[in-house]
């Protein structure tokens, strides 16, 4: 397709937008497998990713509820797009919206993007493991590179602003962006992309994912899940396993061991982010900083103390993470279903209030003056080192998310975190903890993602697409 193309049907737009990309792919495929054998290529082998574009001159038409599926204000917008085999649901959504809320055509075309050869040849491929030294030298003169200059997160940070006669985005991401995060994701969670769900666990115990795997499994052929699909450990374990309890609908559950720490805690996030999920949640540990709380309790984070150190040039701390409210009576609801209790009974074993997140996992051993100052100040009663980075960055990329903690230590009180009480901590909580996150991402997925992107979530020139 070498010429721009109209639509008002978004399956036709989804359709055009794949052509181009196969075409693309294909280009760059074939002509890589010569290469690989040994063909000369004289020229330079370049192909381009599709892109969708409006133009408007009018207002949205919608009552204003929706937070996402229009653009702000008259003008032309443009996203390059990647990979409609994974997306196509998506595009089709989000350019459905677009066609309901303007009454315009939209556009689709070829980029001047170029598709890097990595890219193209998707997760399976390792280029220094299936290439000559030699080979590995001249592939930049041959074949386009990724390029760091259109992979940043401007957009999402709100710091964007096109040149004089440019489009304004239509998407968080540009395609190139997208694309890295998928070869990541792949890298590190063991498993592809077209198997992460649209519901995110974020964890930071191995014991947690034992427990789904155990759950899991046993929900196959339940509640529309189809099938469990875990990484291959036997090679290499990678750094955040990931497990999926898949719905052929996209709805079902992934769960991410994430590790320890906030520089983690960002890097899954960056990556997860661009498969654009219906909500993500933090269930893990953390030190309990009241006397009055109890080995167990549970935690349900209203506000951040961001002391993570990771984020600041992102989303600078002074900068509040609200809670969302969806989110927050999911979570709450899932608590008092697991454990029986409401009312003052609920109160005795869950709490409400602010975590802390710090990057120093030996944050007990600084003295204490001033660090218990800030917390008393913070009125903080959890710390931990990844929820408040989990949280920001879903506020960042707009994902929406939440936090539900398990104490299991209170520093503070002289209840550190040894071997003999943590594991018996363990058995006890762990299975429940698990079966509240569950349930809370049930009753998100019966809530709607339409209800559950907030426009809490939404900047003031926000892109259209969700």
């Amino acid at each position: 397709m070498s010429k721009i193309q109209e639509f008002k049907d978004a399956d036709k737009a989804v359709a055009a937008i794949e052509k181009v990309y196969d075409e693309s792919v294909k280009t760059l495929t074939v002509a890589f497998e010569g290469f690989t054998k040994g063909k000369k290529i004289k020229e330079r082998v370049r192909a381009y990713y599709p892109y969708l574009r409006i133009k408007t001159t009018t207002r949205p038409e919608n009552d204003g509820l929706l937070s996402y599926g229009f653009v702000t204000s008259p003008g032309t917008y443009e996203a390059t797009l990647t990979r409609p085999e994974l997306f196509g649901s998506y595009y089709k959504n989000q350019i459905q919206h677009l066609l309901d809320a303007h009454g315009v055509a939209v556009e689709v075309g070829i980029s001047n993007v170029p598709i890097p050869v990595h890219f193209a040849l998707g997760e399976d491929y390792h280029l220094e493991g299936d290439l000559s030294v030699e080979q590995i030298k001249q592939l930049p003169n041959i074949f386009d590179q990724p390029d760091l200059e259109i992979m940043d997160d401007q957009i999402a940070n709100c710091a964007y602003q096109p040149k004089e006669g440019q489009p304004s985005p239509l998407a968080l991401f540009t395609a190139p962006r997208v694309d890295l995060s998928l070869l990541r994701l792949k890298h590190y969670t063991g498993t592809k992309a077209n198997n992460f769900q649209n519901f995110i666990i974020f964890t930071n115990y191995q014991f947690y994912i034992d427990e789904f795997v155990k759950i899991g499994q046993g929900l196959v052929g339940k509640d529309g899940y189809t099938d469990f699909i875990q990484p291959d450990l036997t090679s290499r374990i990678p750094q955040m396993p990931a497990y999926h309890l898949r719905r052929s609908d996209n709805l079902g559950i992934t769960m991410i061991n994430i590790g320890v720490g906030p520089s983690n805690a960002k890097n899954i996030t960056d990556h997860v982010a661009v498969l654009r999920p219906h909500a993500w949640i933090m269930l893990g540990h953390c030190a309990g900083l009241r006397n009055s709380q109890e080995l167990g309790d549970y935690v349900l984070a209203h506000a951040y103390l961001r002391e993570d150190n990771i984020l600041y040039h992102d989303l600078n701390p002074s900068i509040p993470v609200p809670a969302l409210a969806e989110v927050q009576v999911a979570l709450e609801d899932a608590v008092k279903e697991e454990t029986k209790c409401s009312g003052r009974e609920l109160k005795k074993v869950m709490r409400t209030g602010t975590v802390a997140t710090v990057d120093d996992r030996n944050w007990e051993l600084k003295a204490s003056i001033r660090q218990n100052r800030r917390f008393s100040q913070s009125r903080a009663i959890a710390l931990d080192m990844e929820s408040g980075t989990i949280a920001a960055n879903g506020f960042r990329f707009r994902v929406p998310y939440g936090t539900l903690l398990c104490v299991s230590d209170k520093p503070l009180h002289g209840q550190v975190k040894l071997p003999g009480m943590a594991d018996n901590f363990y058995r006890q909580r762990v299975e429940q903890h698990l079966k509240v996150g569950l349930r809370a991402m049930e009753i998100l997925r019966d809530t709607g993602p339409e209800k559950l992107h907030s426009r809490k979530l939404r900047s003031f020139n926000e892109v259209a697409f969700q």
